[in-house]
């Protein structure tokens, strides 16, 4: 019988003989193999912890003991381990396991997690409550070392540090994140893993020291700090409070398991360095584990990924190429990462022209004033961000950018809804939380040409922040070269279709789909008109006039939350015009709830974000006849 067939939860993994964990690690592995080459999904990381995880759940009593893990692309083996084996081949799926961590998925998952930086923070808040309620039970954030290019990890280990707190913190340094990782971490962890005779050496001195009269132990207490910056300069984590151990081999299950067991046992603050190799098991993984960081389906045996046919590029790959284009027409431009260079498409601009292309690691609210400094002194930035982690650089957007009305752009990836990799990281919310700022300029374009002119125009933009949103799609159609894109006027609408009865306004990745609705309507007898509202702030105030006063009814479409969104800006100013008649506003976009991880198409037909949808809500407003604001809103 095989031994993964025997794991139920944890607890069946601690009752398996030490000599068998190697084996189980086999499985697992195995099993992770089977069902992401059928389904696709976060491969490379998870593979990388297989035997970390299974000796944490040995050593440690999982759940009452907590494990806290970082980011969630780390967790598939956990998951295969807590009861959710059978349901493995549900990952990412609709209805199916989440792809990262959830509390309300398994009590084995203790701390969502979606964004980096967030384990030791919520850890240290896990092992105060313990205290707090006269607990015993063990605490323990793993965190990836590209986790620890994040502040937020800093302000954890500087907070928890200065206690003496009984908390673990597991560092898996496989010398990635998404990408390779950069920066003076980086090369500080470099400098351990090529130490590895250090801890040998001072426990050895330890040893020696407390065997020896006091004034000779002060000294020799002097001697082993000087010592340590010989072997490993600064001994960061020791010169925060924590004990340091390591480094530790990853895939040495023995080492592990005793290192883990001898760990568990100590106290206070305390770092185990554990190295791991991102893709270990599978060779394809470990030669690139950029590319299969993310897998789509693959062929196990030859490796070779399936492609599904799509007869336009992705709206990265097209901005991305767009980048280098106006790179080579703009030299003060300068484009910034956070650790995303190929899932931001800037890669190419990196290799185009390096010295003006900068990744800060996975450093959001740094990027962002980063850009600002460069502004500052007349460079033109264009910091690439998924809306999702913009979220975490607002005050930067604010305080550093905004209030000095800073010309910097931002490019905002996968906003709008996202598929399989759910709540965590929707790009809902970047509209509401821009428009309401002042001095940013807020762009979201029909196509991918539309994206280009609107980059362009971005880079010669003054007077504070311009941000441009665009999806997790393909473009729909063909986008010639940049120089043969039309320039935009700033602040311009475009209307696209001119109809008697109602208008739709749409924007961004709404507009096509809002003139499908428009075709549909016109089919029944209702004559539409579909404007592009490209500029959500500043708004078209010509356009908006004409719709408003020559339409009985209005329908704004936006693929963002409708809550203090885009739509609910046209309803409040429909409402304070002043003589003549209100048309009917209603809103329609994401309504006000978490959305489940399901393929996009999926998620826009459940909150009717399609053609069809539209035309239906047009309907009905239509239909109703009436010549107020009515309450109720899109489902």
């Amino acid at each position: 019988m095989a031994l993964l067939e025997q794991i139920g939860s944890p607890a069946d993994v601690r009752r398996l003989q030490k000599s068998e964990l190697k084996g189980l690690a086999d499985e697992v592995r195995g099993r992770l193999v089977d069902v992401i080459s059928r389904l696709g999904g976060h491969f490379a990381p998870g593979l990388g912890v297989v035997e970390l995880t299974i000796a944490l759940h040995y050593i440690f009593d999982t759940p009452r003991d907590r494990l806290v893990w970082d980011v969630g692309h780390q967790g598939y083996p956990h998951k295969i381990l807590t009861g959710r084996n059978e349901r493995f081949p549900t990952i990412r799926q609709k209805d199916g396991l989440s792809g990262f961590l959830k509390r309300d998925e398994s009590e084995y998952d203790t701390f969502g997690a979606g964004h980096a930086g967030t384990s030791i923070s919520a850890a240290f808040g896990m092992a105060t409550a313990r205290d707090l309620r006269a607990g015993t039970n063990k605490v323990v954030a793993i965190i990836g070392d590209g986790s620890l290019t994040s502040g937020m990890a800093y302000e954890a280990l500087n907070n928890a540090g200065n206690t003496d707190r009984d908390l673990i913190v597991i560092l898996n340094d496989n010398e990635m994140s998404i990408a390779p990782n950069v920066g003076a971490m980086h090369r500080y962890l470099t400098k351990i893993r090529s130490n590895p005779l250090y801890n040998r050496v001072r426990e050895e001195l330890k040893n020696i020291v407390h065997r020896l009269p006091e004034p000779m132990e002060q000294f020799a207490t002097r001697f082993d700090d000087a010592l340590k910056n010989m072997f490993v300069p600064g001994m960061l984590f020791e010169d925060m409070g924590f004990r340091y151990v390591g480094p530790v081999d990853g895939h040495d299950m023995d080492a592990l398991v005793e290192t883990l067991a001898n760990v568990r046992d100590m106290s206070g603050p305390r770092v185990i360095h554990v190295i791991t190799q991102k893709g270990k098991g599978f060779p394809q993984a470990e030669k690139d584990p950029v590319g299969w960081h993310g897998a789509k389906p693959f062929d196990k045996i030859s490796g070779v990924m399936s492609k599904k046919p799509s007869a336009f590029p992705a709206y990265t790959k097209v901005f991305g190429r767009g980048l280098v284009e106006l790179g080579g027409l703009n030299d003060r431009v300068v484009v910034i990462t956070a650790a995303m260079p190929d899932g931001t498409g800037t890669g190419g601009f990196g290799e185009a022209y390096p010295e003006r292309f900068f990744d800060v690691g996975i450093a959001e609210g740094h990027g962002v004033t980063f850009a600002a400094g460069l502004a500052a002194e007349g460079m033109r930035p264009v910091a690439a961000i998924y809306s999702t982690f913009l979220q975490r650089a607002y005050d930067s957007v604010i305080h550093d950018a905004a209030i000095q009305k800073l010309p910097i752009v931002l490019a905002m990836d996968r906003a709008g809804l996202v598929g399989n990799d759910g709540p965590t990281h929707m790009g809902l919310y970047d509209i509401a939380y821009l428009m309401a700022v002042p001095n940013v300029t807020v762009t979201a374009p029909k196509d991918g040409a539309e994206m280009l002119a609107l980059l362009r125009l971005g880079t010669e933009h003054e007077g504070g922040p311009f941000t441009l949103r665009y999806p997790r799609d393909n473009v729909p159609s063909d986008v010639p070269p940049l120089d043969d894109i039309p320039a935009i006027e700033p602040g311009t609408w475009e209307v696209l279709r001119r109809g008697a009865d109602l208008a739709l306004l749409a924007t961004g990745t709404m507009v096509l789909p809002a003139v499908e609705a428009a075709r549909i309507l016109a089919e029944e007898g209702v004559d539409a008109s579909v404007v592009n509202c490209r500029f959500l702030k500043p708004m078209d105030e010509k356009v908006l006039e004409w719709a408003l006063s020559s339409h009985s009814a209005v329908l704004t479409v936006e693929e963002g939350t409708r809550v203090n969104g885009f739509g609910a800006a046209i309803a409040a100013r429909a409402a304070a015009r002043k003589g003549g008649d209100r048309p009917a506003v209603s809103v329609m976009g994401v309504p006000d709830r978490l959305i489940d991880h399901a393929g996009r198409g999926d998620q826009l037909e459940e909150v009717g974000l399609t053609p069809r949808g539209i035309a239906s809500r047009a309907r009905e407003l239509h239909g109703a006849g009436t010549r107020t604001i009515p309450i109720r809103e899109t489902a």
